[in-house]
């Protein structure tokens, strides 16, 4: 691709020698591929996710080339940011319902159709949200995240955001997956098609999360990143620690636990957020 050859060259110039005009234009252009969700922070190709590093890089220029100015609509709704980085335009044919409220979408963030966003709610640059998905009150998904068709994030959910280093993989949430309230997941974690997060669990890159299930523990390595199997359903429990003086005490580590994977009672449970659409 052109583009990416471009962005690559771009990126790895030092500032003095970036010409604004010249680079903006590449950048303008990755973001209308971004917004159309025909070019994506990362894919699922040959089975696994590969991250593109070139499109993080170019999102990083895109913050290089940025002058901050005042993007104020009105004096009620006054915001100061980088003038490479609007908010994201959206009209009544795109079919994405965004309830009045204070939510805000950057421009380079692909939403699908039929998702359905509530106030308020954060949507970043680079983000991609397929088709039907659900955004709760207060939930974020954070730069480059990617989420799948159908997925429920609920009220509180933070979806962390991955820009840098460039080659790092966001974090993914697979098609049908439910995250339930105040749940946080972070650093590249991949939960897998239609797993059940409970509320409060919280995943990161240095999160082991243990299978009672299969009997296995789940963790990160250098070459891969902490991942949910499918149709699993985490909860949020705790382990002791190895210490003579800790046990005394009772202290306990924070500890996602699989204490079951997806059946018939846990489908009747995420079934019903179908009336609100």
């Amino acid at each position: 691709m052109i583009l990416e050859q471009i962005i690559e060259r771009l990126y790895e110039l030092p500032p003095e020698k970036l010409a604004r005009d010249n680079a903006l234009g590449a950048f303008l252009q990755l973001k209308e591929h971004l917004n159309r969700g025909d070019v994506r922070a990362a894919e699922f190709i040959g089975g696994t996710w590969r991250v593109n590093p070139w499109v993080k890089k170019g999102i990083l220029l895109g913050f290089r080339l940025g002058t901050l100015v005042e993007c104020s609509k009105d004096g009620m709704f006054r915001y100061f940011d980088k003038d490479t980085m609007p908010l994201k335009q959206i009209a009544a044919d795109d079919n994405v319902r965004i309830v009045p409220g204070g939510t805000a979408i950057r421009d380079g963030a692909y939403v699908g159709k039929g998702v359905i966003i509530m106030p308020p709610a954060y949507i970043n640059v680079g983000a991609y949200v397929d088709d039907g998905t659900m955004i709760d009150s207060h939930a974020l998904v954070g730069s480059c995240a990617q989420i799948g068709k159908r997925v429920h994030l609920s009220a509180g959910s933070q979806i962390g955001g991955v820009l840098e280093p460039a080659g790092a993989m966001p974090v993914i949430i697979e098609d049908e997956v439910m995250v339930g309230g105040n749940c946080g997941v972070y650093e590249g974690t991949i939960v897998k098609r239609r797993s059940v997060l409970a509320a409060g669990v919280i995943l990161t890159g240095s999160t082991p999360v243990y299978d009672v299930v299969k009997k296995k523990v789940y963790r990160a390595t250098s070459e891969t990143p902490l991942t949910i199997p499918e149709n699993a359903v985490v909860v949020p429990g705790t382990r002791g620690i190895e210490d003579t003086w800790a046990s005394v005490q009772d202290i306990a580590l924070y500890s996602p636990i699989i204490i079951k994977y997806r059946d018939e009672k846990s489908e009747e449970a995420t079934a019903l957020e179908e009336s609100l659409r």
